[in-house]
């Protein structure tokens, strides 16, 4: 058995991953031991893992293996199983265009949440389409100190709680999750999005990925917030039968997500893989002990 194990660390908007190839699923990844290599002082360090695994040899994808060849296995920055990531996905395309398996153009990945459609574009740009957006119903509000504010329920194949707030620096650290109402709204927790306006159609936010604290970009978040802000807006593409594009802001960089009018959402923005590398097996065994 090999004592070696092969990584990439790649990012999409500063959203950064450690991405572990494993195409037969080989690889024993417990919680712990993808928390220790996300430690950004004692191991890689990442807001996640990208575990690289052919959908045929993993039980949760086999039944999406003829539409997919691969599926994104991924894990929060606390060892946590997610249901999907969209900056995680445009990685995730751009590690499998380097390692050959994959050219530009379209590309169908595998995820928890579903198939996605990925496009790799000249320019370097990925292009992710997230499907479409939930709105449950019910109110939420989020609090941070003694500010409250009523949120938006998005659910993107994730949670998303959207305020929309006079100041970014009102939502604080960060660091842990702020209490939402009702608590039963989210049994799983949740992803939670605080934004301002730029300008028309352009917005900033900041948000607290559930598992990984605040990041410095969250995709689906991103589409959360675009979603939120077209029926703020009145701009519903569904009800005004035109798509609705907003410029998203986020610390790492700028995505820009279209809703089209069947309710289609599309993700575009940068993928970048910094570096490659391999792990020691006995150091992972000693971290998780």
């Amino acid at each position: 058995m090999s004592t070696r194990i092969a990584f990439l660390k790649g990012h999409g908007t500063e959203n950064d991953f450690v991405i572990v190839p494993d195409p037969e699923n080989s690889l024993d990844l417990p919680p712990a031991a993808v928390a220790a290599l996300c430690d950004r002082r004692a191991g890689i360090g990442g807001d996640g893992l990208l575990h690289v695994v052919r959908s045929a040899a993993h039980p949760e994808a086999r039944d999406m293996a003829a539409e997919a060849e691969w599926f994104m296995d991924y894990r929060n920055g606390d060892g946590s199983v997610a249901e999907m990531c969209g900056n995680g996905v445009r990685v995730f395309a751009r590690y499998l265009q380097r390692a050959g398996r994959a050219v530009e153009g379209d590309l169908a990945v595998a995820t928890r949440g579903g198939v996605k459609t990925v496009h790799l574009a000249k320019n370097g740009d990925v292009t992710v389409g997230m499907g479409r957006a939930l709105l449950p119903e019910g109110e939420v509000t989020v609090r941070v100190g003694e500010r409250s504010w009523p949120a938006t329920h998005v659910n993107m194949g994730n949670p998303h709680a959207v305020a929309f707030v006079d100041d970014l620096a009102h939502a604080g650290d960060l660091h842990t999750a702020p209490p939402v109402a009702p608590a039963t709204a989210y049994p799983d927790g949740v992803n939670v999005e605080f934004v301002v306006d730029r300008g028309p159609g352009h917005v900033a936010m900041r948000v607290h990925e559930r598992g990984s604290g605040e990041t410095r970009s969250c995709g689906t978040g991103a589409c959360a917030v675009a979603v939120a802000a077209a029926r703020r807006d009145a701009a519903d593409p569904a009800v005004t039968g035109t798509p609705a594009t907003y410029t998203v802001d986020v610390p790492g960089g700028t995505l820009v997500i279209t809703e089209r009018s069947d309710g289609e959402i599309e993700m575009t923005g940068p993928a970048v893989i910094v570096g490659e590398g391999e792990i020691d097996l006995a150091w992972l065994e000693n971290a998780i002990r």
